[in-house]
């Protein structure tokens, strides 16, 4: 029996096998290999039909997908982007060699970029379009280590200074480089960060889903752009990167390719030493329903392969783990003669006529220009999947004993000269033996040929890759006034600040100058937030409509799918639900046109779950609103320590660019949305929004006159008391306000203590501006020096200050430094609990009577009141002062 045959049982009829396969090599030759398939699927669907078990297999041989004589012909001038690629290679190296010797320490990678060099040159010269007037552009999503190669072709192309070079990794002067791909640090250059692995495949795909998502909508022609996602095989191994492979599967995302280095090795050694990543990688992306391209061998094996008549070289092949394949790379021909043919004679007679040197330039399918087009030529044309390109590749590709293959590789930053010389001759480089020891940048005459070469391929696909426009279209967004409705009392009827955004909301997508911009974003909890009035209104997005009929479709507010549906929900996934934001909020630099995004979830699920693509988003200078619902560690009475969140505004605080709200009445809120809007949608200024919501129900008043500015820049007076006697100042944020409001009148009423009542919508924002007044009286030291918004707001207050928030005390001790009176924090600290709100209060010792008590405590620390007061209220309101410690228990 021929090697070739996919049998695991014995053949107990070889005659009928040969006639079998026989027949199917007819079809191939006559008809075609897709006439074949056809009929092999036909005969496994009869057979499984007819009650056989035939297991599926997610693998197929370890062989390229594209035979040789269906491989698409490169177009252009092999050896001059040979030359082109040796250029770049070089100075990709110089990037990182020259920084570490002006700054010992500053870190880079060599390698990484080094084995996927012929995967972007390949897509520079000739699939990454760039954008224009009339086509929007691919997007490419570049692995965050081989930056130094994407900064070397930049240099090559004269959009990077010699001057900038020489700085990477050496920002602070400003005129450096970044090390990674990084929006906020070159606004005009990188689109997308990645180097955080696995963000980058997870926000690939749902970028690739928004672009089809704002095309079915007939907002923006996105038909025909690509988005590429480039990443190594060990990125491979956080879950983000294939987490949502299924998703780009389900919604036929034609417009997504994955570019995988599989170079088989990550940090610190190999990715799979035992087994073969390329074929795990192939079953886990075949089996969820992608095409995939497998680019294992360079055309030097095309003869070898040729030759093969019985499978023998291919079952080496097969036999063979990762762990081996490192070796026989980096231990030359020699060894691999020995150890990869030397196994069967009959393979050791096959390069019998090879030199040592001619195995080991036996390439593989990542460094041949030849197979890495064919690939991408069949992926860009592929339709009804995504497609992943698995080529195989060797970590530090070039750079000889110097870290070519080795376990050692990836944190390489130095070259000594002898390797730099062999590197040079390996390229055919024209560079001296004296420009080699002095680390110099090879950049040819503009009319060199390579030059000349290279800007011809960069005309044909456009223009430059990367590069990011910073500015969508103009927009209006409405006025305060549009929220009329949000800012005068609710009377008798009470609502929670959730139910006052859907309503803010409603007004938002029935505006015509921004409403069909919005885009409301949700995880799986529409109904929870009282959004299911909008599925009728909007639609939910599907992209192949609704192909059955609703069970609730009988009502008013029943469940509706659309193929220009505006509502995006995305199951029990915030992480998707974060990515589709992030893909709205830059949709102004993706694709000119700015969206809105609103995206809603549980705050405990928040920064808390997906804190990473959250400082994504900060550096993607993304602009949107999100929306922490059920906020607060008491507010979601019920459901205990996973759901109830203390802490998220002291994440978001951490975030330079995301402004951070607590807002406890409807007012409030509106006034925040209508600055947000202006801020980030007229203004397009980049920042982004976070704003708690609370599911309790209450009243709320009318707006107080002149309120507004002091909402924004984070607290205003709410009341005065007009009490005599002692002072003391209250404030709070969410729903604690309410029990801080409550705890002025018992002051007043039980003690005859006078509490002036501040609503602070944001701890956060005062104190940022706190911070920027010290800086600047730091500097400044002999102008008249800045008062903080805070001590200039408390400036004629008297008595001590006690803050109450449903978060931890943390949260309002951000502003300590610049209160000028007495300061005491009430919070949350601790894990939360299930209970009613009342009693979590009591708990957590929030409520109105801990706040009665902190103002006494206050008043007597500063001799202003007998300590016997303070032990009275204690009894009076039952307070246990032996319970245990919340923060502890």
């Amino acid at each position: 029996m021929s090697l070739n045959t996919p049998l695991n049982n014995p053949d107990i009829d070889s005659q009928e096998t040969q006639e079998w396969l026989d027949a199917l090599m007819a079809v191939i030759e006559n008809e075609g290999t897709e006439r074949a398939h056809f009929l092999l699927e036909a005969m496994i669907d009869k057979a499984r039909r007819s009650g056989s078990n035939l297991p599926y297999k997610a693998t197929t041989a370890y062989l390229n997908t594209i035979p040789t004589h269906l491989q698409a012909k490169l177009p252009g001038d092999p050896e001059m982007e040979r030359r082109v690629r040796a250029l770049v290679r070089w100075n990709a190296v110089m990037t990182v060699l020259r920084a570490n010797e002006k700054s010992p320490g500053v870190g880079g990678h060599i390698a990484s970029f080094q084995s996927a060099a012929t995967l972007y040159d390949t897509g520079f010269n000739y699939f990454f379009r760039a954008p224009n007037e009339n086509f929007g552009g691919d997007c490419v999503y570049f692995q965050g280590h081989s930056s130094p190669g994407v900064y070397a072709r930049a240099f090559l192309e004269g959009r990077i200074t010699e001057e900038q070079m020489d700085n990477f990794r050496q920002e602070t002067g400003g005129n450096g480089l970044p090390s990674y791909p990084h929006p906020w640090l070159m606004p005009d250059f990188w689109q997308f960060p990645t180097v955080s692995m696995g963000l980058g495949p997870l926000a690939g795909i749902y970028q690739a889903r928004f672009l089809k998502y704002i095309h079915d909508r007939g907002i923006a022609d996105t038909s025909d752009r690509k988005v590429w996602v480039f990443c190594g095989d060990g990125e491979m191994d956080e879950p983000e990167s294939l987490g949502a492979i299924s998703l780009a599967s389900r919604e036929k995302l034609d417009n997504l390719i994955f570019v995988i280095n599989c170079n088989l090795q990550r940090l610190d050694g190999p990715v799979r030493g035992n087994g073969k990543i390329i074929q795990e990688l192939e079953s886990d992306f075949r089996g969820s329903g992608w095409n995939v391209l497998k680019v294992v061998w360079g055309s030097y094996w095309d003869p070898l392969l040729a030759m093969d008549k019985d499978g023998l070289l291919k079952k080496r092949m097969e036999e063979c783990v990762d762990g081996e394949y490192q070796n026989f790379k980096q231990k030359g021909g020699a060894y691999t003669r020995e150890h990869f043919f030397g196994k069967y004679p009959e393979l050791k007679e096959m390069v019998a006529a090879m030199s040592d040197q001619d195995i080991w330039r036996l390439n593989r399918g990542g460094h041949d220009p030849h197979k890495v087009f064919a690939a991408y030529n069949a992926a860009v044309n592929h339709k009804g999947q995504p497609t992943v390109i698995l080529a195989k590749t060797v970590k530090g590709y070039g750079m000889g004993d110097a870290g070519e293959g080795q376990n050692t590789t990836h944190q390489q930053k130095s070259m000594d000269i002898e390797s730099l010389k062999k590197f040079r001759d390996r390229f055919d480089l024209p560079i001296t033996d004296e420009q080699v020891e002095s680390l110099s940048f090879y950049k040819p005459a503009e009319d060199s040929p390579e030059m000349k070469y290279m800007a011809s391929r960069r005309e044909a696909m456009g223009g430059f890759v990367p590069q990011r426009r910073r500015k969508g279209n103009e927009l209006t967004v409405p006025a305060l006034s549009a929220f009329e409705n949000m800012l005068t009392a609710t009377g008798d009827r009470e609502i929670s600040t959730t139910m006052a955004f859907v309503r803010i909301l409603s007004t938002l997508v029935r505006d015509k100058q921004i409403g069909k911009y919005v885009v409301p974003i949700v995880p799986d909890e529409a109904r929870t937030f009282g959004m299911e009035g909008m599925f009728r209104q909007l639609g939910i997005y599907a992209s192949q409509g609704q192909l059955y009929e609703p069970q609730d479709s009988d009502q008013v507010m029943y469940y509706k799918e659309s193929k220009d549906g505006q509502i995006l929900e995305e199951g029990i996934n915030e992480a998707g639900s974060f990515s589709s934001w992030l893909a709205a909020a830059t949709s102004y630099s993706v694709t000119g046109v700015q969206m809105i995004p609103f995206y809603i979830y549980y705050s405990m699920f928040g920064f808390q779950r997906v804190g990473d693509l959250a400082w994504m988003a900060g550096d993607s200078r993304a602009r949107g609103f999100l929306l922490g619902a059920t906020a607060g560690r008491t507010t979601l009475n019920g459901e205990g320590l996973q759901h109830e969140d203390g802490h998220s505004h002291l994440m978001s605080a951490t975030i330079p660019n995301c402004i951070s709200y607590d807002p406890t009445f409807s007012y409030e809120l509106a006034v925040i949305i209508q600055e947000g809007l202006r801020r980030m949608v007229q203004n397009q200024e980049d920042v982004y929004y976070y704003i708690t919501l609370m599911n309790e129900n209450y009243s709320h008043p009318a707006m107080p006159e002149g309120s507004a500015e002091g909402i924004l820049k984070g607290m205003y007076s709410f009341s005065k008391s007009k009490a005599k006697g002692e002072k003391v100042q209250l404030m709070g944020s969410g729903v604690i306000l309410r029990e801080v409001i409550a705890a002025a009148e018992l002051l007043e009423q039980d003690w005859g203590i006078s509490a002036d009542v501040w609503s602070v919508p944001s701890f956060t924002e005062l104190r940022r501006e706190g911070l920027e007044c010290d800086r600047w009286n730091m500097l400044n030291p002999e102008k008249p020096q800045k008062v903080s918004y805070v001590a200039a707001s408390l400036k004629d207050a008297k008595g001590p200050v006690i803050a109450s928030t449903d978060y931890m005390k943390s949260f309002a001790e951000q502003i300590q430094r610049f209160v000028p009176n007495k300061f005491v924090a009430l919070g949350t600290d601790g894990f939360g609990r299930s209970d009613s709100r009342e009693a979590l209060r009591d708990f957590f010792e929030v409520n109105r009577y801990y706040v009665v008590v902190a103002a006494l405590k206050a008043l007597s620390d500063e001799g202003k009141l007998p300590v016997a007061k303070v032990a009275e209220a204690v009894k009076k309101y039952s307070l246990d002062a032996n319970k245990p410690n919340p923060t502890t228990v």
